[in-house]
């Protein structure tokens, strides 16, 4: 998905880049019947459309649906929920 940079380095600032979103404030079903929400919305930037990221610490838990798509990404993550 492309996205673009609202907040962070002066340099990054207002590009256009691919993106995944990994947090979100609206709860959503999963499908054994369980519903998830986090407190806040996050994505994470990827270096080209593999899903490989182009961070190497992400703060704050991802979701498993996120990380089960992107491998890459749930390579990194500290927390999976």
């Amino acid at each position: 998905m492309l996205a673009s940079v609202k907040k962070g380095k002066p340099d990054m600032r207002k590009q256009v880049v691919f993106a995944v979103i990994v947090r979100q404030k609206k709860a959503y079903r999963r499908p054994d019947g369980m519903r998830i929400k986090f407190e806040d919305n996050a994505a994470v930037v990827l270096k080209d459309d593999k899903g490989n990221p182009k961070g190497t610490i992400f703060k704050g838990p991802i979701c498993k649906e996120a990380a089960a798509r992107w491998p890459g990404v749930a390579k990194v993550a500290s927390i999976i929920v």
